[in-house]
Parts: C-alpha cells; structure tokens; sequence
C-alpha cells in the first residue's frame, strides 16, 4: 500500500465526524429535549472515556504484568501526567481565558477590548458556553483521533493492510456517532451555529485522525500513543461533568437525564457490537 493510500484511508477515518454535525443546527426542542440530548452527547463520550482509558493504560498494565519495571517507569508516569494535562489542563485554561478576557476589557476599555478579543483566549472567552464545552469536546475527541491515525499509520506501515482498513472501518463508524457528541451542547442556546464554527469543530476533531496517520506511517512510538490516549481520556473525562451540568440545569427530573445517559452510552454499545458482527 502506497504512501497517498494509507494517507487516505486515514482521511476516510477522520471526515466521517461532519455526519453528525448538523444536528447542532436544530432548533424548537423542549428543555427536557435538549436536556436528554446534552446526556446523550455525554453517555456517547462515557464509551469513549472507557475505549479511550482502557487502551492507554494496557501497555502500561502489560509491563506490571511482565515485571518490567524499567519500562513501567516511563510509560507509568507519561499516562498519569498525560491524563492530568488532559483533565486538570482545561479546567485551568477555561478559567485563564475568562479572568484574561476580563481582564482586558476592566483595563483597556470597551473599545481595546475588542481589539485584544482577536487573542486566541479572547476568542475562546467570548464563546458562549455551549459553544465552549462544543470547542473542549472537539480537542478532546481530536486528540483520541490522532491516536487512532497512528494506529492505522502503524499497521499499513508494518504491512498489516488489513488490519488497517478495519481499523479505518470502525473508526469510521465510531466518529460519525462522535459528531453528534460535540454539537449536542448547541442545540440549548438561541442563537444557531454557523456552518463555519461547525467545519472547525469538524476539522479540530477529524483531521487529527488524518495528521495521526502520517506520523504513524512514518514513525511508531508507543509512548506517543499511551500520551495521547491519556490526554483524550482526562479531556473526555472533564467535558463528560460539563455536559451533565448543562443537562441537570435544563431539566431537573433526573429520569429524563439518565434516560439520555443510558441512551448514549447504548449508542455507542450499538457500533462496536455492529463491528463485532461484521468479524471487525
């Protein structure tokens, strides 16, 4: 398999994510909707929060497992501070953008302020907050999707070309769901999304799996993997608590959130056992 093959087949893999992005766009639902919608967006991420966890920290288990300590010294610490960066690293940089934001316009007056909001954290502070658990979503689905294009960089490029096209099937089949989880924020603010900040959500969570491909096929590392597995996992895990926020806060009957939960959760039950059918 070719170079521009595989490169390819890593595009296929990420674009599948703009499926589910339209979704963002609907309007007119119920609070108790929108509500079940955010725990849906949320139980499709407590799947991948699980997916995610479980194959970063196995090469880690394997070397306790192996008593190989010495490698059990590396990987062991990479996951934890990947994990805490992913986890601990939004928190503190949702509210470094919002008191840098504040900031600014308290000292530079409205019309500075305005100009400093072209910043990159002045552009994120002024997200509303459906908009911003939609941004922290894409990073984090992005970030899990590189993993998945070393995966299928690695395998093309060891020669495995089968195990490449699964891979590429059913990470295919798992963005699309994916997609649906970073717009389901949006559908509890008034105001509709523009296609343009639904392409970069798209492009922020897809194309990593694109970029991922080209650097696995050229280069394996595993530590590489277990970091950004780990830094998935934690940004997952954060954006998981937010969406439950938004959710209790639109509804308060919790039958209707745990509904949406289950549902999610099952969402993403429902592919992988569509792969395991399929012998993928």
């Amino acid at each position: 398999m070719s170079s521009g093959e595989i490169i390819l087949l890593g595009a296929i893999a990420g674009l599948t994510i703009f499926l589910g992005l339209p979704v963002g766009r609907i309007r007119g639902l119920s609070a108790m909707w929108r509500a079940v919608l955010n725990a849906g967006a949320a139980g499709v991420l407590v799947f991948l929060l699980v997916e995610t966890v479980s194959k970063g920290f196995e090469p880690v288990e394997v070397t306790v497992d192996d008593h190989e300590w010495s490698k059990f010294l590396v990987r062991g610490p990479v996951f934890v501070a990947a994990f805490a960066v992913g986890l601990l690293g939004l928190v503190y940089y949702d509210r470094w953008t919002k008191s840098r934001a504040q900031a600014s316009r308290s000292s530079l007056g409205p019309g500075a302020a305005a100009v400093a909001e072209f910043g990159t954290a002045g552009r994120v502070a002024s997200l509303s907050e459906p908009k911003r658990i939609a941004l922290f979503i894409a990073l984090g689905i992005g970030m899990h999707n590189f993993a998945e294009g070393l995966a299928i960089g690695q395998s093309a490029k060891s020669g495995a070309v089968s195990l490449a096209v699964l891979l590429v099937i059913g990470f295919a089949l798992h963005n699309a769901t994916e997609g649906f989880g970073i717009v389901a924020p949006l559908t509890s603010e008034q105001e509709v999304p523009s296609w343009g900040f639904l392409f970069a959500m798209g492009c922020i969570a897809g194309l990593p799996t694109f970029v991922g491909t080209i650097v696995g096929q050229a280069w394996t590392s595993e530590i590489l993997m277990i970091a950004f597995l780990a830094l998935a996992g934690g940004s997952i895990l954060y954006v998981i608590v937010q969406l439950m926020r938004v959710a209790a806060k639109l509804d308060h009957d919790q039958m209707h959130v745990m509904w949406g939960l289950f549902a999610g959760v099952l969402l993403g039950l429902g592919t992988e056992l569509i792969l395991a059918a399929a012998g993928l």
